[in-house]
C-alpha cells in the first residue's frame, strides 16, 4: 500500500508540476461551509500543494459563506501581478455551481482582469488519481 501512495503522490506532483509556468497562480476552489473548521481538510491540501509546489503562489477560495471568495481570490492574485490564474475546483464532479456559477464568476473575473488569462481544471473528482484515492480510502 505505501508504495501505491508514493506512486499516486509523485503523480499528482507530476501533474501539478506540468501545469504551464505561465499559470503561476493557483486557486483551490471549495464549496464552503457555515462551520468554518469544514475547511480543515482544504487548508491541509494547500498545505500540501504549497509544500509540493513552492514556486506557485497558491490559495483557497470559497464558493460562499467563508473568506475569500473567488472573485476577491483572483482579485488579489491579479494585484500582485499574476498574469495567469489556474482554478482547480476541489470538487468530486460538475454540478450545478459548476456548471453554472463558476463560469459565470470567471466570465466576471475575465472582464474585471482583462490583462490576465484565467481558466479552469474539471472537478478534482474527475481525475483518475482523486478516483483511485477515494476507492483505496474505502477499501481500507
Amino acid at each position: 500500500m505505501g508504495r501505491q501512495r508514493a506512486v499516486r503522490n509523485r503523480d499528482a506532483a507530476t501533474r501539478l508540476e506540468s501545469l504551464p509556468m505561465a499559470n503561476d497562480a493557483l486557486i483551490l476552489f471549495a464549496h464552503g461551509a457555515r462551520d468554518r473548521s469544514w475547511a480543515a481538510p482544504f487548508e491541509r491540501v494547500l498545505a500540501r500543494v504549497r509544500a509540493e509546489a513552492p514556486e506557485r503562489d497558491a490559495m483557497l477560495a470559497y464558493l460562499e459563506f467563508i473568506e475569500p471568495d473567488l472573485p476577491a481570490a483572483i482579485a488579489a492574485q491579479a494585484a500582485k501581478g499574476h498574469r495567469a490564474i489556474r482554478v482547480v475546483p476541489l470538487f468530486l464532479g460538475p454540478g450545478g455551481h459548476l456548471r453554472r456559477e463558476l463560469p459565470q464568476i470567471l466570465e466576471a473575473a475575465r472582464r474585471a482582469h482583462p490583462g490576465v488569462t484565467i481558466d479552469a481544471t474539471p472537478p478534482a473528482g474527475e481525475d483518475a488519481g482523486v478516483v483511485d484515492a477515494l476507492a483505496g480510502f474505502c477499501l481500507r
